[in-house]
């Protein structure tokens, strides 16, 4: 398993993105946004930029270069899990587990967020850890629609549908053969 990502790399994607679509990097559309006169508002860039061809998170990059970045997009990886765990460092372990868990599997990153902490196959997303409440991570996993089993329950607010359930775990011996079994299946079904 790789160390933690943070928002750097999804930035770093998106301007390689821009230059592959439109053949021209960040520093030349920074440019070219300066002389289009259309950067007084974000409205106003957005649009011209969608006139331009550029959307989507090549277009978004564009816009937080000309009006700042937020702070969780400049913050490490590190910084980022310090925050989520900063009130609640009792769970912090809880995170770990998990994370220790993930590194039997093969080519799984580990990418920051603000408010989560995803695990990500050679495909896609499998899971997300989440500080849900003071005394409680939820372990959210893709996987199809399926009958509640174990400790298996519906997921309802971990920020995307496509991680339908979830796990609840209040301390590092919660991340048990059960949950590890859940997580493996999640990875390999998402391969």
């Amino acid at each position: 398993m790789s160390g933690a990502r943070d928002w750097r790399s999804m930035m770093e994607d998106s301007a390689r993105l821009l230059r592959k679509r439109t053949g021209a990097g960040v520093e030349e559309w920074n440019a070219r946004v300066r002389a289009s006169g259309a950067d007084d508002t974000e409205g106003q860039l957005r649009s011209w930029l969608t006139g331009q061809g550029v959307t989507g998170y090549a277009q978004a990059l564009l816009v937080m270069e000309r009006f700042g970045y937020p702070d969780f997009l400049t913050a490490t990886a590190d910084e980022l899990i310090d925050a989520q765990y900063a009130d609640r460092p009792a769970l912090r372990p809880v995170l770990d587990a998990i994370l220790g868990a993930a590194t039997g599997f093969d080519e799984v990153h580990v990418q920051a967020r603000k408010t989560y902490v995803s695990l990500v196959g050679p495909r896609r997303t499998f899971a997300l850890v989440r500080a849900s409440t003071a005394r409680r991570v939820d372990l959210g996993l893709r996987l199809e629609p399926q009958g509640t089993e174990g400790r298996l329950l519906p997921a309802r607010s971990l920020g995307n549908d496509d991680f339908r359930w979830r796990i609840a775990l209040a301390s590092p011996d919660d991340v048990d053969d059960e949950v590890v079994a859940w997580l493996r299946r999640a990875y390999e079904v998402n391969l």
